[in-house]
This record gives C-alpha cells, structure tokens and sequence, in this order.
C-alpha cells in the first residue's frame, strides 16, 4: 500500500488538491482496494484557506517523526515561502533524508528551490511564477512542460496537469495499467505527456517549439536573432517565413512580447525594484523599457505594478 502526504499552505490552487485527491480515490476504486491512502497537513497547523475562499482543515496535526508516505505534495498558492515554518522545514527535510518522493504544485516548487531539494533536477511551475523563479534560482532548470517526474522530485504546473502528474505517479511507482484504468475511470482519455507545453503555442512546428525555448531560458541576455537561427540550422529569411505563418510576427517581435511578459510576471509577482526588472528582461535602459511596456500592456511599470497591489 502506497502512502501520500499532502501538505496545503494558505491560498493553496483548490482545483489542484481536487484532481490529486480525485485521482487517488479513482484509483483504489479501479483496483477494487485501497492501494493508496492519504492524509492532510496546512502548513499553519489550522484550516487553510484555499485559492477559490473555502477552508479545508488538516486531518493530520502530529508533525513529528520520519513521515509516513511514499510521496510528499506540497500544494502551494501566492508568497509559500510566507509559511515556511521550522516545521514544515524540518518535515520536509526528513522526507528527503528518507528518499521519499517529493511534489510541488503550481508553486510548490519554490518550496523545494528554496530548501534546496531541486537541485540537479529539472522542476516545473506554473508559468506566471517562472519569471521569479528564474531570478531567483537561475541554476535550476524550469522546463515549458505541464509537469515533470525526475527521479524523486514531481512538480506540477497546478490545475488540470496535476491529474496527469499524478497519474505519472502511479504507472511508474505503483502499476501501469492501474494508471491507464483510472485515466479511463476520470474521463481522461490518455494521460497527456510530460512534455506538453503549459500554454498553447499555435505550432506544432518543431523549430519554432525550440525558436520558443530559446527565447525564454535566455530573457535576461538575449540572443540576436543570427544566433537562434545557427542553433537551429535555418537561415534568417526560413525561421521569419515559418514565424509570420504561424504567430504574424517576426522573430524579433516574438522574443520582445516574450520579454514583457516575463517583466510583467515580475513586476505583479515580485518586489524587485523596476530598474533590475528591465535589467533582467534584456532591457539596456529604464526609459526603452518603460515605453515597450506601455506600448504592449497600456501602462508604464510603476502604475502596473501599483494597480495590482492596488487589487491584492
């Protein structure tokens, strides 16, 4: 019999926990046993509120001892790190110790960056946490998949991808066919691959699928144009026809919305000051940035980043 724990902190995505719990409970009913049990622990010891405002209780207070479960879920919202307390810490850090399996939803994988349980492993995160993540914890990789199983670390994007991470679970720590028959059982179809993308990219063009990555693992620093095109063996004249097809942009234009996107996250997610915003967006001066951001998203930084704190 396997074993989970979930770990909810305040503002947790209640549609993540929903599929994981569902998930499980789909999956004892397809094996006609109980193969898996779960219990559940909030950061605070107390009801939690979740992202949709309803309080889910723990039904687990004692936090002492080696944790009894196979796999840790660490279901996270906005600020985790907020309630990181010494003892979720020291829980987590015994989790490790035991190579139990850990997961992160939506931004449970800061929780584990920060403890520094990701390293020399690719995580996933929900893609408006990205920008801050990367500023933070450059040396990890953070790959454009709904979630990723690598070796002891399962990290979800939240929401929908969580049934499937979990499903991911199951066919590689407890049986394959017991996975397929609860995606049956869910109304799932097949469970989508790792690999698939958290945002819908208009594409199936392979080049422009890594014309894209490209553009992301290099925010900070951009590269020119010529460089992406080396990298993927096409002249500057192919990857602009396949990119006007496809997006009716150029690459350049492509790579620029990328970049304020990516200082938007940072500027409503972050308290980075707006000068190391456009810094790290591959902006050379807080006058070019301030006019690109306008131009795209109506305002200049001060006043968006000011209307979203204005908004909670």
């Amino acid at each position: 019999m396997k074993k989970v724990s979930f770990v909810l902190f305040p503002e947790f995505q209640m549609l993540a926990y929903v599929l994981a719990t569902e998930t499980l409970r789909i999956a004892n009913k397809c094996a006609g046993r109980s193969e898996i049990v779960w219990q559940t622990r909030t950061a605070t010891n107390t009801p939690v509120q979740a992202s949709n405002g309803a309080m889910i209780a723990p039904d687990k207070l004692d936090w002492s001892g080696a944790p009894d479960a196979d796999l840790v879920v660490l279901c996270a919202g906005y600020s985790p790190l907020d309630y990181l307390t010494s003892r979720v810490r020291a829980y987590i850090a015994r989790a490790a110790a035991e190579a139990r399996v850990l997961g992160g939803l939506d931004t449970g994988a800061i929780i584990l960056a920060e403890l520094g349980l990701l390293n020399g492993s690719q995580a996933v995160l929900h893609h408006e946490a990205e920008a801050v993540f990367r500023e933070h914890w450059p040396e990890i990789i953070i790959a454009d998949k709904i979630f990723c199983l690598d070796k002891q670390r399962l990290t979800a994007a939240g929401g929908t991808a969580t049934g499937d991470a979990m499903l991911a679970w199951i066919a590689r720590d407890i049986d394959q066919e017991l996975a397929e028959a609860t995606a049956n059982g869910m109304i799932h179809g097949g469970p989508r691959s790792s690999e698939t993308p958290q945002r819908h990219i208009r594409t199936a063009d392979p080049a422009l699928l890594q014309m894209h990555q490209l553009m992301v693992d290099n925010i900070s620093d951009p590269l020119t144009v010529q460089d992406i095109c080396t990298k993927l063996g096409l002249s500057q004249k192919q990857l602009r026809r396949r990119c006007c097809a496809a997006y009716q942009m150029t690459p350049s234009e492509y790579y620029r919305r990328r970049r304020l996107e990516a200082a938007h996250q940072l500027l409503v997610n972050s308290q980075l000051p707006v000068t190391q915003i456009a810094l790290s967006c591959g902006f050379e001066t807080i006058s070019s940035f301030s006019r690109a951001m306008h131009q795209h998203f109506g305002s200049p930084p001060k006043q968006i980043r000011k209307r979203y704190l204005g908004s909670g």
